[in-house]
């Protein structure tokens, strides 16, 4: 059983919606880091006021937080009991975004309050250079990190055949 569950990936990767399930699975609170940095409208908190809010919530005995944020993640990857990576080709995140974005445009994000969906060119930019820019430092930090507490998908396939066992660490 876990307490502590990271969910990292890219946009459009589908962590908050890992988030909801293992959240409904497991009984833990789902923290989406998205609502912590953004107040209504996109409008972005100060990063150190955002920082130390996700790390007191880090310091919470259970919790699925979902989200990258790459200043608090050492952190939350010791604190993890399991950390979730969904490592997905840019392809793929852009699928989840057109897909979120079919879905939801102009509607209120459920894991962002005040937050409707939206689309620029800037955060296009941002998810085609993920896997470029981020990756290679998420990378990093997970070498910091048993690997028996990292479960990487490379695929919805893969993350839901996961799903389906159980969602174990196990399975």
């Amino acid at each position: 059983m876990y307490n502590r569950i990271s969910i990292i990936g890219g946009s459009g990767s589908g962590k908050s919606t890992l988030a909801t399930i293992l959240s409904n699975k497991f009984g833990l609170p789902a923290i989406h880091l998205d609502s912590i940095n953004f107040n209504s409208n996109w409008k972005e908190i100060n990063k150190n006021t955002r920082d130390n809010i996700i790390l007191e919530k880090s310091n919470e005995d259970k919790w699925i937080i979902d989200g990258n944020y790459l200043n608090t993640l050492p952190y939350r990857f010791d604190r993890a009991d399991l950390i979730i990576w969904l490592d997905y080709s840019t392809f793929a995140q852009l699928q989840g975004i057109f897909k979120r974005l079919y879905t939801l445009f102009g509607k209120e994000k459920p894991e962002v309050p005040g937050c409707k969906e939206r689309f620029n060119l800037k955060f296009l930019k941002y998810v085609i250079t993920y896997n470029k820019k981020k990756r290679p430092e998420i990378l990093k930090l997970l070498n910091n990190v048993p690997k028996d507490k990292v479960l990487i998908f490379k695929s919805r396939k893969d993350l839901n055949k996961w799903l389906k066992k159980g969602g174990n660490y196990d399975s």
